[in-house]
């Protein structure tokens, strides 16, 4: 199979979907691998890299799509890409579409199979291609909030870790999967004081006996996400459901009652946001201001620290590239179930149920 590599177009991506180590392998595979020019440079990979690995580089990304069989992104297309696809191509990267009309219009009409990321499952019901990110983004989402914390930046001011004499700040996690996990690790690690906010009670009891009392954890009713969001001076959005829109937890009403300069990191802004007021932003604009409250809402976080992300993100991947590629996608697809969790658009239909109900278009399953 023809595995193409277009270089990333989003605002301040830098990472790419198969590394140099990746196109050797799908080379020995028995696969051709063409990719964009200068594609892997932002994470360090130049383009000598992938022809010593044995990968073509292409003139530009039009021929990269038009050999390709399958396209290996690592951000949704954009919509000037859409029109590059050809019937019968295979998608396969982040889509996030339950956020996304204008795009899933476009996919349904190119009238591919994509492929998503962040549904595909493993054996045990897990999300291994979202995991490396939400853990990148949950650890990135503290270091972020506390930078605009300061006064410069719109902030209140204010010293996460405190000092001697003064307190340290306060952070709410709303959500304690893998990107709530990871905010508090770091959270927990600077200093601060941890609120985390979750449905699930045996998720609050494993954090509850890892931190030993360093944290507090509250169920998620409506008074207990008033009180931790209302007190804090930094709330990450960390609620996921998979492949749907993420529900809206935080209204306006709570937002203006933050105390001003406190911030909001929306990490689940990519399906939609946790809050009333999120809206998505980018690395070359990322933060606005609500009611006093900055709010950071960038949808590719991963995207500035793509030495790291990349090769977190490649790792969880490849082993799915080379498993489409050599069984085929359609084969793939109908003998892996965990595979076609992952198809959100196939022969110019929906096969996602959370991306049909968000959009009120017609579900059709896989198979």
């Amino acid at each position: 199979m023809i595995i193409g590599v277009p270089k990333e177009i989003k605002d301040y991506e830098y990472r790419v979907s198969v590394t140099p180590d990746g196109a050797r392998l799908l080379r020995q595979a028995g696969h051709q691998v063409v990719v964009e020019p200068s594609a892997g440079q932002g994470s360090g990979f130049s383009d000598d890299a992938y022809r010593q690995a044995g990968a073509q580089v292409a003139g530009s990304k039009a021929e990269v799509f038009q050999q390709a069989e399958l396209i290996v992104k690592v951000k949704e297309p954009q919509l000037s890409e859409c029109t590059l696809f050809r019937p019968g191509q295979v998608l396969f990267t982040y889509l996030h579409l339950a956020s996304l009309p204008d795009l899933t219009k476009a996919l349904i009409a190119a009238n591919i199979t994509a492929i998503a990321y962040e549904t595909v499952e493993a054996h045990d019901h897990s999300l291994p291609m979202l995991r490396p990110m939400s853990e990148i983004a949950g650890r990135l989402a503290v270091q972020v909030g506390a930078h605009y914390l300061g006064t410069l930046q719109g902030g209140r001011g204010l010293l996460l870790a405190g000092v001697p004499g003064v307190p340290p700040g306060r952070v709410t996690v709303l959500g304690a999967g893998v990107v709530g996990t990871s905010a508090v690790r770091i959270a927990v690690g600077m200093g601060a004081q941890v609120t985390v906010v979750n449905l699930d009670l045996d998720r609050l009891r494993v954090l509850d006996d890892l931190y030993g009392g360093r944290i507090v954890t509250c169920a998620a009713t409506e008074s207990a996400i008033e009180r931790a969001v209302v007190e804090a001076d930094l709330v990450i959005g960390a609620v996921l459901v998979p492949g749907a829109r993420a529900p809206k937890v935080v209204s306006r009403g709570l937002v203006a009652k933050m105390t001003p300069g406190s911030v909001i990191v929306d990490v689940a802004v990519d399906q939609g946001g946790c809050c009333e007021t999120t809206r998505p932003t980018t690395h070359s604009d990322p933060i606005y201001v609500v009611d006093g409250v900055v709010h950071y809402c960038v949808t590719n976080m991963p995207g500035i620290v793509p030495h790291t992300s990349t090769r977190a993100l490649t790792n969880a991947t490849l082993p799915y590239v080379v498993r489409l590629a050599s069984a085929g996608a359609e084969k793939a697809i109908r003998s892996d179930p965990g595979i076609a969790k992952g198809v959100n658009v196939m022969n110019g239909k929906i096969t996602c149920q959370g991306v049909a109900d968000a959009h009120g278009l017609r579900f059709t399953p896989v198979m």
